[in-house]
């Protein structure tokens, strides 16, 4: 009996399965670094909210924020350049031209970090007068000092996950880095030296920056002697050739080096789509510090601190799946592109609605881990953790539209997004303080993670509606919002309640899952 089946297609469900596969081995690493990584985050952000006054804590969330933002203009979206063209670059057999690359991004994103840490030295008491606070000067021109090793720090783990290495970003931005702060900051709160509070935060930035350049050059040379990677994740034709559909989707760069032009073509509306994306995650602490004081900044940091401790495990996935979706999107495989969206979105919920359920169930008692002062977050935190539900369900399509090299979509997005984000809380933070911030964030992510979706419909149709979604978010729905709000009602609430409900719905999701792992993706075939 002859074989009809068509070889093309099975090259193609096999260059899926082994593309899935090697995402998942980076999300795997991935996921335990940010357990790590939000553990000691989270611990951070209690140690300075019990250690210090809420007007201290507030001024160094306020500065960091600035900080962050000013981290995100001086990368010019290096970050996001280097993994896509290295990306491609591997896809292509082009491995040696990866030094000439970073040569070509770093030089301009240090020299813009140069000029930005100077204008932070310089503008420092003009920013310390609105802030409301003189010491915010001190603070200002401490952070400044690292922030071209931050810069450096961003660019150069970037590069080494285009490469799917992942233990770099998991040793150094999500366990080392953090770690140092968190030490330094207790020794800190010990001899009582808040004016030392930032140099704490942002000091262990230079070592990061050393130990990832490191990292990435012993990469960078194994690479370049080994050669392509033959499972870059290449579509192949059933004769054996590669199909280079590089021009379908995004730059059609495949076969010559990466010019200049090309790269900050790229990676300059992604920059200002991440300032905007930054703006977002932390200009909100910067408006509730201007429109209602330090102390109201200090608790909307607080209330959001699960949000990021989300923002771990997601990017987790996030990381592992980027590099994927630039070889995908340079070979046109759309029909993986699919696949991965689908099987990402599953994952991203059965990763972050636990921790966000959880948190909307036992708000008040997650504030109390802050202090007794921060009780009054505890609207905000329901409020934040409801929109990231939202946010979870619909998947990283910003991410694969970024991907296919449309990022002035991507900048005018995240643009609509800060716009939004700030008309909510110029309307809402005088009268409703930290939950004002907090519907205001939830509207800004709405509209950042939803007209991707739309504009991508006539290349890569995607939507979040599958069995494999909607089979994690019943699991996740019954062990993390049913089961709680059960326990609660019979125990009366109380912190032993909420430990006690969160063990017993993790044993439970995690012997779901594990059951299920076959059905939403988490062991494919092949």
């Amino acid at each position: 009996m002859t074989d009809t089946a068509d070889p093309r297609a099975a090259d193609q469900g096999a260059g899926q399965s082994a593309g899935l596969r090697r995402v998942l081995r980076g999300g795997v690493v991935n996921m335990a670094g940010a357990v790590v990584g939000a553990g000691l985050n989270l611990a951070l952000i209690v140690a300075i909210t019990r250690a210090f006054s809420q007007e201290t804590a507030g001024l160094l969330f306020s500065a960091t924020s600035v900080f962050l933002i000013a981290a995100s203009v001086a990368n010019l979206g290096a970050p996001d350049g280097l993994v896509y063209f290295i990306a491609r670059m591997r896809v292509f057999g082009r491995a040696g031209g990866v030094p000439r690359l970073l040569g070509l991004a770093m030089g301009p994103a240090v020299g813009a970090s140069c000029v930005l840490a100077g204008a932070l030295l310089v503008f420092a008491e003009p920013m310390a007068g609105a802030m409301g606070s003189g010491q915010a000067a001190t603070y200002l021109r401490l952070l400044a000092v690292f922030l071209p090793f931050a810069v450096l720090t961003d660019s150069a783990l970037a590069a080494t996950r285009a490469h799917h290495d992942m233990a770099g970003t998991v040793l150094v931005d999500r366990v080392g880095r953090p770690l140092a702060q968190l030490g330094l900051v207790a020794g800190i709160a010990v001899t009582g030296s808040a004016g030392l509070l930032a140099l704490a935060w942002a000091g262990p930035y230079l070592p990061a920056a050393v130990l990832a350049w490191f990292w990435l050059g012993r990469i960078v040379r194994g690479a370049a002697r080994d050669g392509a990677d033959p499972d870059a994740g290449a579509v192949r034709d059933g004769d054996g050739s590669q199909d280079d559909a590089a021009g379908a989707v995004g730059h059609g760069d495949g076969d010559g080096p990466v010019t200049p032009r090309a790269f900050w073509t790229f990676a300059l509306p992604r920059a200002l789509g991440g300032i905007a994306q930054m703006g977002v995650q932390r200009g909100g602490v910067v408006m509730v510090a201007l429109l209602s004081g330090l102390t109201g900044a200090a608790v909307f940091t607080a209330a959001t601190r699960v949000m990021v401790v989300g923002q771990f495990g997601t990017q987790a996935v996030l990381y592992a799946a980027q590099p994927r979706f630039a070889e995908q999107v340079a070979t046109g495989d759309h029909a993986g592109i699919r696949s991965l969206y689908q099987a990402g979105t599953s994952w991203l919920v059965c990763v972050t609605w636990p921790l966000y359920l959880s948190a909307l169930v036992f708000a008040p008692e997650v504030m109390l881990l802050f202090g007794s002062d921060y009780s009054a977050g505890a609207t905000a935190l329901v409020v934040v953790c409801a929109g990231q539900l939202l946010w979870s369900v619909l998947g990283m399509g910003d991410l694969i539209l970024t991907m296919t090299g449309r990022t002035g979509l991507n900048l005018l997005n995240n643009v609509l997004s800060l716009v939004a984000n700030v008309a909510v809380c110029v309307v809402l933070v005088p009268s409703a303080g930290a939950t004002g911030a907090a519907a205001a964030l939830v509207a800004a992510v709405l509209v950042r993670k939803l007209l991707p979706l739309w504009q991508l419909r006539s290349e890569v149709a995607l939507h979040p509606f599958s069995r494999p979604v909607g089979v994690a978010t019943a699991s996740s729905v019954l062990w993390f919002g049913a089961l709680p709000l059960l326990v609660d009602a019979v125990l009366d609430g109380g912190v032993a309640t909420m430990a006690a409900a969160m063990a017993t719905g993790a044993l439970g999701h995690l012997v779901t899952v594990w059951s299920l792992r076959g059905f939403l993706g988490l062991r494919p075939r092949g």
